[in-house]
C-alpha cells in the first residue's frame, strides 16, 4: 500500500483539468487574453535594448529583486519592507496558498473568478465557497458579508476576470475591515480602475494585494509580479517562502526601466479606458448584446445563442475574442480586449458587418 501512495498522487492529479491557456492562433488580432497592445513594439524594441545593455546573464541576479523593489516602492509609494515580487503573481498565488492554506481552510471567492485561482485551490484541495454574479454581472455585498464567517481565507479579482466589476470603494473596505482572516485582494487590473485598497495594508495586518505589470505595463511575456503586505507577511514571504532568485536578470532590468517610465503608461491606461468606453458604447448601440460595465482592459458581452458563430465568424477574419459560454444568468459570453484604436476599430467594424 505504502509503495502505492506516489501512482495513486499521479492518478489523482490526472483528474484535474489544470488552467487551460488561451490557444495559440498566427496571423490574427489577437483580443483574447487581457495582454496590452495598445503600446507600441517599438517601444518595447528600445527598452529590451536597453535592457540588453544593464546586465550580464552568466550571473546570478544578486541584489536584483531588491533594486526592483525599490522601483516598486517609488511607483506605488510604498515603502519597500512591505512588497515582494514573484514569476507573475500566479506564482506568488501558488506560494500563498501552498503554505498559507490547507484542506481544513475555506476559501470564499466569486463565481467566476481568476481561471488559475480556482484550479490551484483544486489542485491542493482546499474547499470553496462561490458567490455568483447575478444577471447584471454585479455581486451582492450582504452574501459575501454572510459567507465570510464561514471561511478563513477572502479572495477576490478587483476588478474581476471575466466580468469587470468592481465593487464600490466603502463596499470592499467594509469587507476588508470586517474579516478577520487572510484578505487576498488581486488587483492585476487596477490601473485601468477606479481605486487600489493597497494604501490599507498599511493598518491591516492580514490583508495581501497581488499587482503585476503584465497588464497596463504590457511585460505578460517577462512574468513580473508583485504583492503589497505589512511588513511581517513580506518578510516571511520573501525571506523563508519565496525561492531564492524569483526573477531572471531580463525580467529585473526590464522591469527596472518600465517602472521609471510610468507616466507613459499611465497615460496609455487612460487611453485604453476611452477605447473601452467607445467599444461598450458602440455595441450597445447594435442593440443585439448585452454588454456590461468593465473597469478593466477588457470588455465583457452576451450574444446568446450566437455566441459561437459570431466568435468562429471573426477567427475567419482574423480577429481572435475570448468565448466563455455562459456566466451566471447569461448564455454566450463573449470577452474582448481592449487594444490599439486601429484593432478596436477593426473589431467593431467585423461585428458590425456580421450583423448586417
Amino acid at each position: 500500500m505504502r509503495k502505492g501512495w506516489f501512482q495513486k498522487k499521479v492518478e489523482n492529479f490526472s483528474k484535474l483539468s489544470g488552467y487551460k491557456k488561451p490557444d495559440k492562433y498566427s496571423n490574427v488580432i489577437k483580443l483574447d487574453s487581457n495582454e496590452n497592445y495598445a503600446i507600441s513594439p517599438d517601444f518595447f524594441q528600445r527598452l529590451i535594448d536597453e535592457t540588453k545593455e544593464r546586465m550580464d546573464v552568466r550571473e546570478y541576479p544578486l541584489g536584483g529583486t531588491e533594486r526592483l523593489i525599490q522601483g516598486l516602492s517609488e511607483y506605488i509609494k510604498t515603502p519597500t519592507e512591505m512588497i515582494g515580487v514573484g514569476n507573475g503573481s500566479d506564482q506568488i498565488i501558488d506560494l500563498i496558498l501552498g503554505n498559507f492554506a490547507s484542506k481544513e481552510t475555506k476559501i470564499l471567492t466569486s463565481d467566476p473568478t481568476f481561471g488559475f485561482f480556482e484550479e490551484r485551490c483544486k489542485l491542493y484541495s482546499i474547499p470553496t465557497i462561490k458567490i455568483p454574479f447575478d444577471g447584471n454581472m454585479s455581486l451582492n455585498m450582504e452574501k459575501f458579508l454572510a459567507n465570510s464567517k464561514k471561511v478563513e481565507i477572502l479572495y477576490l479579482d478587483s476588478p474581476n476576470n471575466p466580468t469587470g466589476f468592481q465593487f464600490q470603494r466603502k463596499q470592499l473596505e467594509k469587507l476588508i475591515q470586517e474579516f478577520d482572516g487572510l484578505v487576498i485582494i488581486d488587483e492585476a487590473y487596477v490601473e485601468f480602475s477606479d481605486y487600489s485598497v493597497v494604501s490599507m495594508t498599511k493598518k491591516t495586518n492580514n490583508l495581501v494585494v497581488l499587482r503585476t505589470l503584465s497588464k497596463s505595463f504590457g511585460l505578460a511575456g517577462l512574468r513580473i509580479g508583485y504583492f503589497v503586505a505589512n511588513k511581517k507577511i513580506a518578510d516571511a514571504f520573501t525571506r523563508v517562502v519565496q525561492y531564492p532568485y524569483p526573477l531572471n536578470t531580463v525580467a529585473i532590468e526590464a522591469g527596472i526601466l518600465a517602472l521609471r517610465k510610468s507616466k507613459y503608461f499611465s497615460d496609455i491606461a487612460e487611453l485604453v479606458k476611452k477605447e473601452r468606453r467607445r467599444i461598450i458604447e458602440k455595441l450597445r448601440e447594435m442593440r443585439v448584446f448585452k454588454v456590461f460595465d468593465s473597469k478593466a482592459n477588457f470588455v465583457l458581452f452576451a450574444a446568446g445563442g450566437s455566441s459561437k458563430r459570431i466568435h468562429k465568424a471573426l477567427i475567419e477574419q482574423g480577429i481572435v475574442i475570448k468565448n466563455l459560454g455562459r456566466i451566471g444568468k447569461n448564455e454566450g459570453c463573449l470577452r474582448v480586449t481592449v487594444g490599439s484604436q486601429e484593432m478596436n476599430s477593426r473589431f467593431l467594424t467585423a461585428i458590425r458587418d456580421l450583423l448586417n
